[in-house]
């Protein structure tokens, strides 16, 4: 019995030592001028809480805490980036028409609203992405003054 359980703990440890040779691509690309920090004015507060909350998961340019280097976690961390990307990637803001802005605007407020984003296990591990209350009420005041100028001026084309 001791013999098997010392030959499968050899087979762990080689497992997870080969898995570490696979590792997915990073998420690190430059902040363009398609950007929502260059596209849009951001009052600081809001800039601040989307740096923290929402980048990581929703933009093309991650940054990676060191746990990321260690598979299994890896793949579980690039799998929520391409989750979050597909959803919503703010470094395509620019790219976006109106229609497309607003959407993504009230899917962001809903979200925010009901606490759901960021992910319970990103703030978990990211403290400084937990939204504060004045936090969450500056992001839907902006949401909601962007939303309304999104409708005024796709109504005026």
């Amino acid at each position: 019995m001791r013999k098997i359980i010392k030959i499968l703990v050899v087979i762990g440890i080689v497992t997870f030592v080969v898995i570490q040779f696979f590792q997915p691509e990073k998420n690190i690309g430059e902040i363009t001028e398609n950007h929502i920090l260059k596209q849009e004015q951001l009052p600081e507060i809001v800039q601040q809480t989307i740096k923290n909350a929402c980048l990581d998961c929703h933009s093309n340019n991650t940054r990676y805490p060191w746990y990321d280097r260690v598979a299994p976690v890896s793949w579980m961390v690039n799998k929520h980036i391409t989750e979050g990307k597909d959803e919503l990637n703010f470094s395509e803001w620019g790219e976006m028409d109106a229609y497309d802005k607003i959407g993504a605007l009230e899917d962001i407020r809903q979200e925010v609203e009901q606490k759901t984003m960021p992910l319970k296990a990103y703030v978990a591990i990211h403290k400084e992405a937990k939204l504060t209350d004045e936090q969450r009420a500056a992001l839907i005041a902006w949401i909601d003054k962007k939303g309304s100028e999104l409708v005024k001026s796709s109504t005026e084309e």
